[in-house]
């Protein structure tokens, strides 16, 4: 056993490295003149700043203590955050270049591996593959009247699963979900499935179950020490399963379109993808390859899926607690579209309060309130501050969205924030519940 006068010795040894530690990495933080922030522990960053799975509200809160510009560390790992209409639009709109690249979102970094359209901080395969997508999701009817009757056919198909649930409790998101799923599976695969599908409804609790991880306690300690974490139990395991499982089952569907492709006769945007992956087979450097397409396809998927469908359901919560606001979007369908034919996407010229209503929805529930994670392509001057090139950036998107100097009403459901003393709907630049610029995806 170590007598007294040792176990003293390592005692100061230890207090002192871990103080000498502190002051160290305190100096640094300080001398990389990057905007004010709390002050990090090492290692463990703000960790002691951010409230256990409520980190958008500990961001929002710590904002008006270090203002609009500040910056945060997750785990070791330096993080600018930018809150506020005039502060989010510079750097997504006005300097959007220099913070293009691609943040850390170690949840999903695990397994896409930095392939695939939207989670890749590789800028030449980013704009190669969001080149072909943007193209091949035209070709295939994005924005055209045919691909409008399609959505329209779904639509069908989900009010009359609605409707033979005959007036039973239900719950809205599953029925919704799954009509939201085959628009996206019209999309990627060719077809649709049949609401009982075992192979939809795995698919589709997967994804939603991958976010609700994503989001909660488990998932931000993920995201701030994923070396660590990864070999701990807990329930970010378990969302690193999910997604392993749906990218097998993205595989195994690709593999199915393989097999069955006929290049005469192209049905979706697997197939539009596989004859480029033809096309270029021969080229050592392409981007068109199997790892790409099924990690594109899935990402694709969850940028539709979900968000949809959250925001279908947060629209029937709303229109039910204010029934004075239902009652006057149904006396302008009424009014404009009848009883008699399907609504069309030019109705909404004639319709100013329905398309005030709708803003409003998306605007108020906040869904996506901080954007996805970009890095400085550069080193950035920012208001006197020095942010170094390969920095985490964070967009507050629900701080642009609740700003009262953009909206009148900013902290209440008013669809009055989009309408004109006339009544006319009224465009709003801080309308950003998804992003803003130009790379959106």
């Amino acid at each position: 056993m170590m007598d007294l006068s040792t176990e003293i010795t390592l005692l100061l040894a230890f207090c002192t490295s871990f103080i000498i530690l502190i002051l160290g990495f305190k100096t640094v933080w300080k001398s990389s003149n990057l905007p004010p922030g709390p002050t990090p522990l090492p290692v463990l960053g703000n960790i002691l700043q951010l409230r256990r799975g409520e980190l958008v509200e500990s961001l929002l809160e710590l904002s008006k203590k270090y203002g609009e510009v500040y910056t945060i560390y997750l785990g070791s790992r330096a993080t600018v955050v930018f809150t506020g209409y005039k502060t989010v639009k510079e750097i997504l709109v006005d300097r959007g270049e220099e913070f293009l690249g691609r943040g850390e979102i170690s949840s999903f970094d695990t397994h896409y591996r930095n392939y695939g359209l939207a989670f890749t901080n590789d800028m030449n395969r980013w704009r190669e593959l969001r080149r072909f997508s943007v193209t091949a999701l035209r070709d295939l009817g994005m924005g055209k009247r045919s691909f409008e009757d399609k959505i329209q056919e779904e639509l069908m198909f989900l009010v009359e699963a609605l409707k033979n649930t005959k007036e039973s409790i239900i719950n809205p998101h599953q029925h919704v979900n799954r009509g939201t799923g085959n628009i996206i599976a019209l999309i990627m695969f060719g077809h649709r499935y049949d609401y009982e599908d075992e192979d939809l409804n795995t698919f589709l609790t997967s994804i939603q179950e991958c976010f609700k991880l994503a989001s909660a306690a488990w998932g931000q300690a993920y995201e701030m020490f994923p070396r660590i974490m990864r070999f701990l139990p807990g329930g970010h395991q378990k969302m690193l399963s999910l997604m392993g499982s749906l990218l097998k089952f993205v595989e195994k569907k690709v593999l199915m379109n393989k097999n069955s492709l006929d290049a005469n006769n192209l049905r979706d945007y697997v197939d539009i993808f596989l004859i480029k992956m033809e096309q270029e087979k021969n080229d050592p450097k392409t981007e068109y390859h199997m790892t790409n397409l099924v990690c594109s396809t899935l990402q694709l998927y969850f940028a539709g899926v979900e968000t949809i469908t959250d925001t279908l359901i947060y629209s029937f919560l709303i229109l039910m607690k204010y029934p004075d606001i239902l009652d006057k979007v149904h006396k302008e369908i009424d009014k404009v579209i009848g009883q008699n034919r399907q609504p069309k996407l030019q109705d909404r010229n004639q319709m100013p309060y329905t398309e005030a209503v709708i803003h409003e929805i998306q605007r108020y529930i906040d869904l996506l309130p901080m954007s996805v994670p970009r890095k400085t392509t550069q080193e950035v001057k920012f208001r006197g501050y020095i942010i170094p090139k390969d920095t985490n950036v964070l967009a507050m998107l629900g701080s642009v969205l609740k700003d009262p100097s953009c909206f009148p009403y900013p902290k209440e459901f008013n669809p009055q924030n989009f309408l004109s003393e006339n009544g006319e709907f009224k465009k709003n630049d801080a309308f950003i519940p998804l992003s803003a610029g130009r790379y959106l995806l």
